[in-house]
């Protein structure tokens, strides 16, 4: 059975691209657009990585991370943060979080599917 992973991310264009990426390495994709449909998503069947966006609307990103780690049905998701905030500070609280990982965009799709794929290894 493959991976599943849940894009979340308010930027059409970022969201397709992640989609293709994710689907031609192989995964399962849902994508959400907001914070408040990503932890609906998570409820409803809980993905193996959430690829995360800081900035989103109604929740953002360190909100959702927070809600996932707080949820111990949910302890086996990976989080990627995907984000143009990449200062150490942002980093720093990505992590703190709960956060396995964080990208800064522009990212490299290569990088991006190679650190999915070492987050999602068995």
């Amino acid at each position: 059975m493959s991976k599943s992973v849940l894009v979340v991310d308010d930027e059409a264009s970022i969201t397709l691209s992640l989609q293709h990426l994710m689907r031609r390495e192989g995964y399962e994709v849902r994508v959400a657009t907001d914070g408040d449909q990503a932890l609906s998503e998570v409820s409803a069947a809980p993905p193996d990585l959430v690829l995360l966006d800081v900035m989103i609307p109604k929740q953002d990103g360190y909100q959702v991370c927070q809600a996932i780690r707080a949820n111990p049905d949910w302890e086996a998701v990976k989080i990627l943060m995907v984000t143009a905030r990449g200062r150490d500070v942002e980093l720093e609280k990505g992590i703190a979080v709960g956060a396995d990982a964080y990208v800064t965009k522009p990212f490299s799709t290569r990088e991006l599917a190679q650190t999915v794929r070492s987050l999602l290894a068995d």
